[in-house]
């Protein structure tokens, strides 16, 4: 099998290269890939050491899966060339999500929508990816109606270099960086760009994405989207309404026998998920579950996840194995 990672020096591309390695992927071929600036460098992959080559190198290799987390524009351009040669494209930007004719995929939630036919698969926004692991479950049982959320997003869902301005500011530094005020000891009601009904890009991806995810375009979705001054991890505190009433410790049932969900809701004995601790691991961390005393049929919880792994590069990575176990894909040359 041979594998591509498009974004090979990237905080995402380099996180992707370290889960192919955990998961045991059946990589033959590693290929990393990145922007001119970027070749020649070196990379380690399964203790082997790689120089970066740029897409024409990599497009001749013939890869027959391709992990991208370039951004958008890149997506744009390079995706259709490696799905041209037969090459599987899971694209990690936001630049194919909600093209009619791409899935949009959380393998536990909605895998079964991949065919041999998809050459280009979108890989969600890490907010939306860690919100259906949870809704999914609740919404097959109870019915959801409409969702209000409002996220706790960490600088690293910015790259590298929201990291580096938040341990800059951290260290005394005065330059804004990779936000339009500081980030340190603040908090911003903002991530991406303002749209003209005054959400922003991100909340509104929150909601279409979770429409297409989800199979279900009824489901009405209001975001606010935040960033926090944490190093790595999403949190998200999460109001929501159901068609149907529900019983609290059915949904906590639910909840624990879902694969890719933990359960952490022991209030009494101040147990519940924290970014520190869900960072690294790539489970989907819920608690603080209760009734919403103030109308019907209505849930609060509170989700946690760390956002370069389940957000990102760990869901990128399983689709790729989805695609291997299901024969989807197979280990043989590009079709």
């Amino acid at each position: 099998m041979k594998v591509a990672v498009v974004g090979a020096t990237g905080l995402v591309g380099t996180t992707m290269m370290r889960i192919l390695e955990e998961r045991d992927f059946p990589v033959t071929e590693f290929i990393p890939v990145a922007s001119e600036r970027s070749v020649g460098k070196k990379v380690v992959f399964k203790g082997k050491e790689y120089d970066v080559v740029d897409f024409k190198t990599a497009l001749s290799r013939k890869p027959q899966i391709a992990l991208f987390s370039a951004g958008g524009s890149t997506s744009l351009e390079l995706a259709p060339k490696f799905a041209e040669i037969g090459c599987v494209v899971i694209d990690n930007s936001s630049a194919w999500r909600m093209a009619p004719n791409v899935p949009l995929v959380v393998p536990e939630v909605n895998g079964h929508v991949l065919t041999k036919n998809d050459l280009i698969i979108a890989n969600p926004n890490c907010s939306t990816i860690q919100m259906v692991m949870v809704l999914s479950p609740l919404h097959k049982k109870y019915g959801i109606k409409r969702v209000v959320v409002s996220t706790y997003q960490s600088v690293s869902g910015t790259g590298q270099k929201g990291v580096d301005t938040l341990m800059a500011q951290r260290n005394g530094s005065n330059e804004n960086g990779a936000y339009p005020h500081p980030i340190d000891l603040n908090v911003l009601p903002h991530i991406d760009v303002f749209q003209d009904n005054g959400y922003t890009k991100e909340e509104m991806k929150m909601s279409l994405e979770t429409c297409k995810i989800m199979g279900d375009d009824t489901i009405k979705v209001s975001a606010t989207t935040v960033r926090v001054p944490v190093k790595g991890g999403h949190s998200e505190s999460v109001n929501i309404e159901f068609e149907n009433d529900f019983d609290l410790a059915e949904v906590r049932q639910l909840l624990t026998d879902t694969s890719g969900v933990v359960l952490q809701d022991d209030p009494a004995n101040v147990q519940y998920p924290m970014p520190l601790y869900a960072e690294g691991k790539d489970e989907v961390f819920v608690g603080r579950i209760r009734r919403d005393f103030t109308q019907p049929n209505t849930l609060n919880c509170w989700i946690v996840a760390d956002n370069l792994r389940k957000g990102a590069a760990t869901n990128a990575v399983q689709i790729a194995q989805y695609l291997v176990n299901n024969q989807i894909i197979l280990d043989s040359t590009p079709r």
